[in-house]
């Protein structure tokens, strides 16, 4: 349970971080909030030679408004978004589905950044992300890129990020005034990966669902947007009849992996009473 030795940077800008794991190869590895690094490196299955904390950059924390767009630095904390009354105000969602990671301890150190970068399919913010139709900025030695989380995801741990890139922070449109929104998370026991969660952000007109957007986490091996659940529940009220079949339609993408959490077809299940409930919450939550 002890690291193998590492040499340690900390650096002060983007820039000094960038030129620090670009001359330093594949054998760095920068560290944000660390919740996923630091134990496998204590298991010695990640043996980086270099580390490069980026604690030390100002300038990759913050929560501000850009228009009608929200920006949060990659290095905002999740205890940083439950704090802000902004995120409580414009995203609300955001704040419940962070007050469902982990634990306060976890919370206080763990980045968004961190959460949506290293491609872990049980993490929470990245379906949330696509959900909220959110862009990520990533800087490198090339410069600087966008790139939609909806096309961030490649695989397991696998991402977009090239050699030498940083996430270094996350937009997407503030929803609409008087939205529904909804994160159901089902886990195993207090600071738990989800066996299977759903987010859902929906607009209402006239007593029937005028927009809909739904994500999926740990339900395969990246997070995955509902689309056709979404397109289901359109221009309905939301009877039952409409939520199975937006729950079927949601369940008929899934693939998650037989663990401990229980056997494909259980996690299949449940996904779908997540999707379920999030809708039932959303459209209770719409103004």
């Amino acid at each position: 349970m002890i690291p193998g030795s590492f040499s340690y940077y900390r650096p002060a800008s983007v820039a000094d971080a960038v030129k620090l794991l670009t001359d330093l190869g594949e054998d760095a590895r920068p560290l944000a909030g660390g919740h996923s690094l630091v134990p496998m490196m204590k298991l010695r299955l990640a043996t980086p030679a270099h580390l490069i904390d980026l604690h030390g950059i100002a300038n990759l924390k913050g929560i501000r408004r850009d228009g009608t767009n929200l920006v949060i630095g990659a290095m905002t904390t999740q205890h940083d978004l439950l704090a802000s009354d902004e995120i409580a105000r414009s995203a609300p969602i955001l704040h419940e589905t962070a007050l469902l990671i982990a634990d306060p301890q976890v919370r206080y150190r763990g980045t968004i950044g961190g959460n949506v970068a290293n491609g872990d399919p049980g993490n929470d913010m990245p379906a949330l992300m696509m959900t909220l139709g959110a862009t990520y900025r990533l800087e490198g030695p090339g410069g600087a890129r966008d790139v939609p989380a909806a096309d961030f995801y490649q695989g397991a741990y696998f991402t977009a990020l090239e050699p030498g890139e940083i996430l270094t922070s996350i937009s997407f449109p503030v929803p609409a005034a008087g939205h529904g929104y909804a994160y159901e998370k089902l886990k195993r026991k207090v600071g738990d990966y989800a066996t299977a969660a759903a987010a859902v952000v929906l607009t209402m007109a006239s007593g029937k669902v005028a927009s809909c957007v739904i994500g999926l986490t740990n339900v395969h091996e990246t997070p995955l947007l509902a689309t056709d659940a979404a397109n289901a529940v359109i221009g309905t009220s939301l009877d039952p009849a409409t939520l199975k079949k937006a729950a079927s339609a949601a369940s008929a993408i899934m693939s998650p992996a037989a663990d401990a959490r229980g056997p494909v077809e259980y996690r299949k299940h449940v996904g779908g009473i997540m999707v379920t409930r999030a809708l039932q919450r959303a459209v209770a939550i719409a103004k």
